[in-house]
C-alpha cells in the first residue's frame, strides 16, 4: 500500500531514484565528474535563491528559540555555499571508487575471477539541521554511482528544498538524470518512518544527526543501516603531557566549532598533571570562556566549576561547556572512556610513547589521536573530500565515510564453458 504524507509520495520518489540509479551506474567517470563540476558552478551562481530560502528557516528558528549552536548549523552564507561548491569540485577530482578490481585470480579449471567495486544502488539519507549535508551527500552519492533519497529535518526544509531545486536545474544540463536526487519535501514524521521499511527500493539508510534520530533509525529500520554516531569525544591529558600541547589541543578541540560531532566534550586529566599545571589550565579555560562541569576533585581546583551530574559524563554539549574528570592513572582514564564514550574520536596527550601505545591498543573508537585534536575526524581534513558521515559501527565502514564506503563488490567470473 502506498502511503502519501503531506502530498508527498515517498514510495514513488524512491522508485524514481531506483530507475535513475540504473542509468547512473553505467556513466563514465568523466561524465560524472563533469556533472559535479557543473553543479558546483550552478550552486555558486544561484546562491541568492538558497539564501532567501535559508532566511525563512532562520526566522522560524528564532521564533522557536533554537539554541545558538543549532542556529549555527542551520545558517548559510555566500561563503558557506561557496564551500559546498568547492567540496563538490574536490570530490570530482578524487579517484572513482567504482570499477576497481580489488583482487583477481584464475582457478585450476581456467575460470577467471575478479572482485570488483560497484555502487550500492540507492542511498536513503536522513539528517537534521545541516543544509551542507544535502550537497555533500549528493556529491558523494553521484560520484560513486548511487542515486540518493534525501530526508532532511523540518528546521531546514526551505533551505534543503531550494538547494535540491538548484541542483536539479544543474543536472538537467548533464548526463546524470535529475531523478537520481530525490528530496522528500515533507515535515511529516510518517514520511521518515516510511523510508525505514522501503527495503525493495532503498539499499542502505544513513542517519546523520543527534542520538535520538540515529537510535530511531537503528531500532526501527528494516533497510540496512550505516550507523553514524554522536560524538562524546574525550581528551585525556596524561601525567607526562606537554603543557602547551595539552592546552592548545584542548582549546582547539572544544572551541574551534563546538557544535560539531568531533568537538571534545570531556577532559579526562591525570591528577598529578592537574595539580602541577592548574594555573595554565585555569587561565586557558577562562580566556576561552569554557564552562566546567567537574567531579569533586576538580571542583576544589578549578574556580567557577559546577558539580558534574551522571548525565554530564555522557553529554554531547555542542557548546563551550565541558565535563572534567580527574583520574589516578591511564587505566582509570581508559575505563572512563569505555563507560561513557560513543566510539567516535578519542585523544591522548602525552610524551610517554608507551602510554600512547596502550591508549591506541585498548580504547575502542573509530578514530584515535596522540598529541592532536579530535577535530581532524572529518572526511575533508583527512583527504577524502566531503564525507557522508562518521561511522561508529564496525561492519562495512568505520570512521569518516568517503567514497569507498558507498560501494560494495561483485564477483565477476569469466569462463570458456566450464561446468561443475
Amino acid at each position: 500500500m502506498t502511503l502519501t504524507t503531506s502530498n508527498v509520495n515517498v514510495e514513488a520518489q524512491a522508485i524514481e531514484a531506483k530507475k535513475a540509479s540504473k542509468k547512473l551506474m553505467i556513466l563514465s567517470k568523466e561524465e560524472k565528474n563533469q556533472a559535479l563540476m557543473h553543479l558546483a558552478d550552478v550552486l555558486e551562481r544561484d546562491y541568492e535563491t538558497i539564501l532567501a530560502a535559508n532566511e525563512k528557516d532562520l526566522a522560524n528558528g528564532r521564533e522557536k528559540g533554537f539554541t545558538e549552536a543549532f542556529m549555527d548549523r542551520l545558517s548559510l552564507s555566500q561563503e558557506r555555499i561557496a564551500d559546498f561548491a568547492q567540496g563538490l569540485r574536490e570530490v570530482a577530482e578524487l579517484e572513482d571508487p567504482t570499477g576497481q578490481v580489488l583482487s583477481d585470480w584464475t582457478l585450476d579449471n581456467g575460470l577467471q575471477v575478479e572482485k570488483v567495486t560497484v555502487p550500492l544502488g540507492v542511498i536513503g539519507m536522513i539528517y537534521e539541521a545541516r543544509p551542507n549535508v544535502t550537497v555533500d551527500a549528493t556529491g558523494l552519492a553521484l560520484k560513486s554511482g548511487n542515486a540518493i533519497v534525501l530526508k532532511g529535518g523540518s528546521s531546514a526544509i526551505n533551505s534543503n528544498q531550494a538547494i535540491v531545486e538548484v541542483m536539479h536545474r544543474g543536472l538537467e544540463e548533464t548526463k546524470i538524470p535529475k531523478e537520481s536526487v530525490q528530496f522528500i519535501a515533507s515535515t511529516d514524521r510518517a514520511a521518515t518512518n516510511e523510508l525505514f521499511t522501503m527495503k525493495e527500493h532503498i539499499d542502505v539508510l544513513i542517519p546523520r544527526g543527534g542520538g535520538k534520530l540515529i537510535q530511531a533509525v537503528v531500532e526501527n529500520a528494516t533497510v540496512p543501516v550505516l550507523e553514524t554516531g554522536v560524538g562524546n569525544c574525550h581528551i585525556y591529558v596524561d601525567k607526562e603531557a606537554d603543557v602547551q600541547k595539552a592546552i592548545n589541543i584542548l582549546v582547539n578541540a572544544k572551541t574551534d566549532r563546538p557544535a560539531v560531532c568531533n568537538a571534545a566534550e570531556t577532559l579526562v586529566v591525570h591528577k598529578e598533571w592537574l595539580n602541577q599545571h592548574k594555573d595554565a589550565l585555569i587561565a586557558a579555560l577562562e580566556e576561552n570562556q569554557i564552562s566546567v562541569h567537574g567531579d569533586e576533585y576538580v571542583l576544589e581546583i578549578i574556580p567557577g566549576s559546577v558539580p558534574a551530574k551522571e548525565e554530564d559524563w555522557a553529554n554531547e554539549y555542542l557548546s563551550t561547556d565541558i565535563a572534567v574528570k580527574a583520574v589516578d592513572d591511564i587505566t582509570d582514564a581508559i575505563a572512563h572512556i569505555e563507560t561513557y564514550g560513543t566510539k567516535h574520536s578519542e585523544a591522548i596527550v602525552t610524551e610517554d610513547k608507551q602510554a600512547a601505545e596502550q591508549f591506541f591498543a585498548l580504547v575502542d573508537a573509530a578514530a584515535l589521536y596522540h598529541n592532536a585534536s579530535t577535530r581532524f575526524t572529518d572526511g575533508s581534513a583527512l583527504g577524502f573530500g566531503a564525507e557522508i558521515g562518521i561511522s561508529t559501527q564496525k561492519l562495512h565502514a568505520r570512521g569518516p565515510m568517503g567514497l569507498p564506503a558507498l560501494t560494495t563488490v561483485k564477483f565477476l567470473m569469466k569462463g570458456t564453458g566450464q561446468i561443475r
